[in-house]
C-alpha cells in the first residue's frame, strides 16, 4: 500500500475521531487526526462518564407526543426550549416526535443495541496497554427511584433492556442506606445493573488515547476544517486553516459541527444540538462507589477522580446561545434532595452540544462511494459507543467483514427517502 493510498484524514478529536484513528493505525493506515481544538474537549469532556451499556430506549418513546407541551412548562422536569429558536427548530422537531410511536422505538432500540451492547469490552479493547486505561472502571450502573411502583410505571423501557439482556437485581427499604450511603430518604428503591463501568475523567481519558495514537505514529493537527476538496467524486483532501492535507479518505466524525461538513457535499443530515449540562462538585463528602441515575430528575451523579460529576437536561437552542439558568439551578436542587447531606469546595458548570439526529441513531458509513465516511450522530450514547463506532469505519475501511449490518445507520438515508 503506498503512502497516498493510505492516509486517512479524521475530522473530530473527540472519542469517535480518537478512536476511529487508533483502530486505523493498528490496522497500518497512516492517520491525521485534525479538530480546532485540543482532543477530548465539547461533548467527549463533559458527559457524565458511563459506559451505559444498556442505553438502547430513544427520548422519542411512545406515550410522549401529548406530555411534551407539559414537560416543558414544568420546572421539576429536565426538559428546556429556548422559544425565540423554535421557528428553526421546528421542521427537525416534527420528524424527531414522529418517532414517538412503538414500531419506530423497537427499530431506533434495535439500533442502538448493537453499538451499546458491548460497550464496556470495546473500551478495554481500545484502551489495552494505552496509558487511557487506568481511567476505566467496571461497575455496576444504578437507577435510583422513589418506590418499587414508579420502577414499574417505566415497564416499557426496562423491557426494552430486558431484550437486549440487561436484567437487573433489586435493592429496597433499609439495604439502600448499606449498598449506597448518603441517599435521601425518598429515594427507597434501587434498580441495579451489572456490567456497565464508567471513566474517571472523560477528558483525560481521550487525551489519553490521543497521546496513545501518537505513540502509534498517529500526527495530530489543531486546525479548522474549511472544506473536504473532491476530486472526480472522490475525496482528494482535507482544507484547513493551517495548510492542506491530502488524503485518499476522510471520516467526518466532528459531532454535531458534522452537519455543515456533509451539506457542504451535497447530504442533507436531519440533526440538531441538544445541549446537555453538568455541575461538577470538587472535593465532595459523599462518596459514590457507582453511578446513579436519579430517575425523578432524570440526570446521573457519577463519582470521578476530580469530583462528582452530575449530568443531564436535554434544552434546545441552538449552538450560540448562552448557557441558561434554569437547567443548572435544576440539576443543583435535584442533587441536594438525593445527597442531603453534601459538602464540597466548589463547583464547577459547563454546557455542551449533544448532536441529536431525528431518528436518534448515528450516521455511520460511507457517503455515496466518495471515501468520506459519516462517524457522528451519536445523540446521548456517544461516549459508550465511540470506540465500537471507530472501530466499524476503520474495519469498513481496511475492507475487513462487520459481525453485523451498518445499513441503518446510513448516512444517505434522509437523501435518499
Amino acid at each position: 500500500m503506498n503512502a497516498s493510498a493510505s492516509r486517512v484524514a479524521i475530522i473530530g478529536a473527540g472519542i469517535v475521531g480518537v478512536a476511529t484513528a487508533i483502530w486505523l493505525r493498528r490496522h497500518g493506515f497512516q492517520t491525521i487526526l485534525i479538530d480546532r481544538s485540543a482532543p477530548g474537549e465539547g461533548a467527549s469532556f463533559g458527559n457524565a462518564g458511563i459506559l451505559a451499556a444498556s442505553s438502547v430506549t430513544p427520548v422519542t418513546a411512545p406515550g410522549m407526543i401529548p406530555k411534551v407541551a407539559r414537560y416543558c412548562l414544568d420546572p421539576e422536569f429536565p426538559l428546556y426550549v429556548i422559544w425565540r429558536k423554535l421557528p428553526g427548530l421546528a421542521p427537525w422537531l416534527v420528524r424527531y416526535l414522529r418517532h414517538a410511536n412503538d414500531q419506530d422505538t423497537r427499530r431506533i432500540s434495535r439500533g442502538l443495541a448493537s453499538i451499546v451492547f458491548d460497550a464496556v469490552r470495546q473500551h478495554r479493547d481500545l484502551a489495552h496497554q494505552t496509558r487511557a486505561e487506568k481511567w476505566l472502571v467496571d461497575a455496576d450502573y444504578v437507577y435510583a427511584y422513589e418506590s418499587r411502583e414508579m420502577f414499574e410505571n417505566e415497564g416499557y423501557t426496562w423491557g426494552l433492556r430486558d431484550e437486549v439482556g440487561f436484567r437487573p437485581w433489586f435493592v429496597s427499604g433499609n439495604e439502600i442506606g448499606d449498598y449506597l450511603p448518603g441517599l435521601g430518604s425518598h429515594i427507597r428503591f434501587l434498580a441495579v445493573l451489572p456490567e456497565h463501568g464508567f471513566v474517571l475523567n472523560p477528558g483525560n481519558y481521550v487525551k489519553d488515547l490521543a497521546r496513545s495514537l501518537e505513540d502509534l505514529g498517529g500526527t495530530i493537527i489543531q486546525a479548522s476544517v474549511k472544506n473536504i476538496d473532491m476530486q472526480g467524486g472522490k475525496v482528494a483532501a482535507v482544507d484547513t486553516d493551517q495548510g492542506r492535507f491530502e488524503c485518499s479518505r476522510a471520516v467526518v466524525a466532528a459531532g454535531v459541527w458534522s452537519r455543515a461538513l456533509l451539506a457542504k457535499l451535497g447530504v442533507n443530515v436531519p440533526m440538531q444540538t441538544e445541549r446537555g449540562y453538568h455541575i461538577l462538585f470538587r472535593e465532595p463528602s459523599v462518596q459514590l462507589p457507582v453511578p446513579v441515575m436519579v430517575a425523578s430528575g432524570k440526570f446521573v451523579m457519577t463519582p470521578m477522580a476530580i469530583g462528582l460529576r452530575c449530568a443531564g437536561v436535554l434544552e434546545f437552542g441552538g449552538l450560540s446561545s448562552p448557557p441558561s439558568q434554569k437547567p443548572l439551578d435544576l440539576i443543583r436542587r435535584q442533587t441536594m434532595r438525593t445527597l442531603p447531606g453534601l459538602r464540597f469546595d466548589r463547583t464547577e458548570e459547563w454546557l455542551g452540544h449533544r448532536p441529536a439526529p431525528c431518528d436518534s441513531l448515528p450516521f455511520i458509513g460511507e457517503v455515496r462511494s466518495s471515501g468520506v465516511f459519516a462517524a457522528f450522530g451519536h445523540h446521548h450514547v456517544g461516549l459508550t459507543s465511540g470506540p465500537k463506532t471507530g472501530r466499524i469505519i476503520a474495519d469498513v475501511i481496511a475492507g475487513n467483514s462487520l459481525p453485523f449490518s451498518i445499513v441503518r445507520y446510513d448516512p444517505m438515508r434522509y437523501t435518499l427517502s
